[in-house]
């Protein structure tokens, strides 16, 4: 028998750029007018708020943003929804997309 023996395991990579908005938003509150200021100590928060989110609650968010897209409106964990996220993301195995399906199903967002 040629091949592995065990399926990979799932390999996915949350990508986090909030550190480099928030530099930018700490940096333009420096130099911030009076009036400037409440918007830009608001999207500070919601930077803050971003990078708060667990890599889990990311991975779930990019679940049901693909899924929204196929257009598919039932559960997240169902058969359906696996074949559906496999046909928005080329090469993504059936392993890999039970596993993302079922960890977005905990993660509603």
């Amino acid at each position: 028998m040629f091949g592995r023996l065990t399926p990979p395991d799932l390999n996915v990579l949350v990508l986090r750029d909030t550190d480099l908005a928030a530099r930018g938003i700490r940096q333009a509150l420096a130099e911030a007018t009076p009036g400037e200021r409440p918007g830009l100590e608001r999207a500070a928060a919601l930077v803050e708020q971003a990078a708060a989110a667990s890599d889990a609650e990311l991975r779930a968010r990019w679940v049901h943003e693909r899924l929204a897209a196929a257009g598919h409106e039932g559960p997240v964990d169902s058969v359906h929804a696996i074949k559906a996220l496999r046909g928005t993301t080329p090469g993504l195995s059936l392993r890999q997309a039970v596993r993302l399906t079922k960890d977005a199903a905990a993660h509603r967002p």
